[in-house]
């Protein structure tokens, strides 16, 4: 029988399932709104049985397993534990509760960690063995490769690079916090940074004709050589890119990949992040790491890590 897996990617807006091949290939994917599960049981309820009729449906494959990938997601405890941006509160043991619904093994980590191994399989640093991943949606996540190993760390949550603080007393952060580089660089912050520039400035924008405005209207916005857009996007890397100093000077990657939905606008957003990271770099490390769009950015990469996650574990 061909072997397969099921990946699962949790995120602040939307939850994707996929019955994953060894080469990446994806047989079946679905979708539901995160906000359709305010309680962590109508997500276990709903996923646990489609993932049962699907399997069912599937009888020509072996299923492998389960992997998960989802914010403040924990490789060692197979727990979500006080991610900001779901409404489940508290520390949540997913990956068991989804094995004993599936009677499949289970495993969970962070989101990002999943889309950097996924980068690592199957995208752009199959031959790296340092690098960042850095994933730019509804808020910030990364994952970060040391000699070729994922970074978890002695707690399992290494890599928080979202809640680093990118400008003390900055804004209110959905953490608790203030500051953090994810109230500024993400699809959530840049909308905010838009509006804040909106309500100082006297340039005529096409978003003061929207009511409200994601963060797909500023780059289509910019796009169109829109000013106040443009400076919103720069602004952004800016501040992304002199976090990402700090990051270099720690690790000394070889690349930084861009992923998720902020990152499609990687054709502005990169001069800018690369601009500032290196303005304010220490010499030994200045040009040394690249910042590249993730090559798997018209996939879901966490979804592929999930995926592959469960597979290489087998």
């Amino acid at each position: 029988m061909k072997n397969i897996a099921i990946g699962i990617d949790i995120g602040g807006t939307n939850i994707e399932l996929a019955w994953v091949k060894p080469d990446g290939s994806m047989i079946k994917t679905l979708s539901y709104k995160t906000a359709d599960f305010p309680q962590v049981e109508n997500f276990i309820e709903k996923v646990g049985n489609t993932i049962l009729s699907v399997n069912k449906e599937l009888s020509d494959f072996e299923i492998s397993g389960i992997g998960i990938g989802a914010p403040n997601g924990n490789y060692f405890t197979g727990s979500i534990e006080f991610a900001p941006n779901l409404k489940w509160e508290g520390k949540i043991e997913l990956a068991k509760l989804i094995e004993q619904k599936t009677n499949l093994k289970t495993q969970l980590t962070n989101d990002a960690n999943a889309a950097a191994f996924a980068e690592k399989l199957f995208g752009g640093a199959k031959q790296m063995n340092n690098f960042l991943v850095v994933t730019l949606g509804t808020g910030l996540g990364s994952g970060i490769f040391v000699n070729g190993e994922i970074l978890y760390g002695s707690t399992g949550f290494a890599g928080e690079l979202g809640h680093t603080t990118a400008i003390e007393s900055g804004r209110k952060c959905g953490c608790g916090k203030k500051g953090c580089l994810e109230s500024y660089a993400s699809a959530t912050g840049i909308v905010k940074t838009a509006k804040e520039f909106l309500a100082l400035s006297k340039i005529d924008t096409e978003l003061s004709k929207k009511e409200n405005f994601d963060a797909k209207d500023i780059f289509v916005a910019a796009q169109n050589n829109d000013k106040l857009a443009l400076e919103t996007i720069k602004y952004t890397g800016e501040i992304l890119g002199k976090s990402l100093t700090d990051y270099v000077a720690l690790f000394s990657p070889e690349a930084i990949f861009l992923t998720g939905g902020l990152a499609k606008a990687h054709s502005l957003l990169i001069p800018a992040t690369e601009n500032a990271m290196n303005k304010n770099m220490l010499k030994i490390f200045k040009e040394t790491a690249k910042i590249l769009p993730s090559s798997l950015l018209e996939q879901n990469a966490g979804l592929l890590g999930a995926a592959a996650m469960a597979i290489s574990k087998e």
